[in-house]
């Protein structure tokens, strides 16, 4: 079902936000695109948009930021990782062989949450649910609907997330070098070495996925509003998907695809 109720089970994608150059600038684009609606938060909450889709929590949207002195951090989308303990999950993290990049903190009475990257340089966030479970909408055309680790070396990686985060990589028959993460019986994302149409030597990273109607007509209007293509559409085993950045550089895929499945809730 593409509507969540219930909180995600401990190591499951669980919300998605975007750190942009320009706030106000992504709220009005990715609300044409997708439909979304959202302004700037409270002051409190450093502007923090929550943005909607039909009512329900679909992503974040917020302005770069860094402590002072601190280079700002990348334009991009970062994946979180629902957990039931945050601060367990950071000890496990570092145990791992991973970095916290911004410790355990709480986000008002809505949850406490952490930054960090896994050995190969892959960047995520871990989200410990309090008032606010994340995502109350996925698997819907302009929701999110698949999570996908692309890193550097798939054997470290895989290992990591395992022994830190509780997601367990598995072979896919018929994708050579695709693994599944997986809770328990459930598959939750996927994993795959950096693909090579993403020249220049692209870190390892979270790829986040949206669900659109039509592929080809969803890259158009991209283009049309100052994003660009990094793969054109094309047609995979899960559907139809392309690879784009939006006008402020932020990498994304989107994908006509009912086959791909994010689990709903725990």
């Amino acid at each position: 079902m593409p509507v969540v109720t219930d909180p995600y089970q401990p190591g499951t994608p669980c919300w998605i936000d975007l750190m942009a150059s320009d706030q106000q600038a992504a709220l009005d684009f990715y609300r044409d695109l997708f439909g979304w609606q959202g302004e700037v938060g409270p002051a409190e909450f450093g502007g923090y948009a929550v943005c909607t889709l039909n009512g329900r929590p679909v992503a974040g949207i917020m302005a770069r930021s860094a402590p002072e002195g601190q280079p700002l951090p990348p334009v991009g989308w970062t994946t979180y990782l629902a957990s039931d303990d945050a601060d367990a999950t950071s000890s496990a993290i570092t145990g791992a062989g991973g970095t916290v990049l911004y410790e355990p903190m709480d986000v008002g009475t809505i949850g406490r949450m952490l930054v960090a990257a896994d050995p190969t340089g892959a960047v995520f966030g871990v989200w410990q649910a309090m008032d606010f479970i994340g995502a109350g909408v996925v698997n819907e055309p302009g929701a999110l609907v698949w999570n996908e680790l692309n890193t550097a070396d798939t054997e470290a990686a895989g290992r990591f997330c395992h022994k830190a985060l509780g997601l367990r990589p598995a072979t896919i028959q018929g994708m050579d070098g695709y693994f599944s993460l997986n809770v328990g019986d459930r598959t939750v994302g996927g994993m795959q070495a950096v693909p090579g149409y993403l020249a220049g030597g692209t870190p390892s990273h979270w790829m986040t996925y949206f669900s659109v109607d039509d592929t080809d007509s969803t890259v158009d209007a991209l283009v049309k509003a100052g994003g660009s293509v990094v793969q054109p559409p094309f047609d995979m085993q899960s559907g139809r998907m392309a690879v784009v950045r939006d006008p402020q550089g932020a990498l994304f895929a989107v994908i006509q695809a009912p086959e791909a499945q994010l689990p709903d809730s725990a």
